[in-house]
This record gives structure tokens, sequence and C-alpha cells, in this order.
């Protein structure tokens, strides 16, 4: 059987954007890691400036955009969902939040 996953991305402010369904390789080791890998050395901004050198994204609606075309690489295994989306078969769901002039960050939950 396939590992599931939900991604959840939310503002600061809590509101979710919307939820990236995985439909394998879900688990901390494949999909965790590949989150990692991908947000590693990135920070959120307000607009966007010539001299930051790291990779970055600007607000949460940005960096939405750039996990799911990263994922999404033909067609199946990543889906995107509304805010508020549960219980699609899921065992893992990780939540990404960021706040400016931050790293973003990556919460982990086994269902």
């Amino acid at each position: 059987m396939s590992t599931r996953s939900l991604t959840i991305f939310k503002e600061e402010t809590g509101q979710e954007i919307c939820v990236m369904y995985r439909q394998m390789d879900g688990y901390p080791e494949g999909h965790g890691k590949d989150l990692k890998d991908f947000l590693k050395d990135t920070i959120l901004v307000n607009g966007i400036r010539m001299s930051e050198t790291r990779k970055s994204f600007n607000g949460m609606g940005c960096l939405t955009a750039s996990v799911i075309a990263h994922f999404k690489k033909g067609i199946g295994n990543f889906y995107i969902y509304p805010a508020k989306t549960r219980d699609v078969g899921e065992v893992y769901i990780y939540t990404i939040t960021g706040k400016e002039g931050k790293e973003p960050k990556i919460d982990i939950k086994k269902v």
C-alpha cells in the first residue's frame, strides 16, 4: 500500500492556503526529506529583493506555488485540494508555515 500524505500551506495568521495530496512516498524519509531539501536555506520576504542571496519566496502564496511546481512532474501522484481537506487516507500531515524574514517551518504529524 502507498504511504499517502497531505502538505498544508498556512499563512502566518493560521489561514490555510491549500492542501497538496501525495499518493505515495509520503513518509518522512521520502516526502519529508524532499520538502526539507527544497526549502533548505530559503527565506520568506515581502517584495523581491535583488540583494538577497538566498533562494526567496515573496510570501506564503509564492512559496506554495513554488512547492507545487517543484513536485508536480506529470500525471498522477500529486493533487491539490481545498484548504482544510483531511481524511483522504493520509498517514502523515506536513504543515508549512512562514514568517517574513525567516526560513519556512515544516511540522509533521503522523495520523
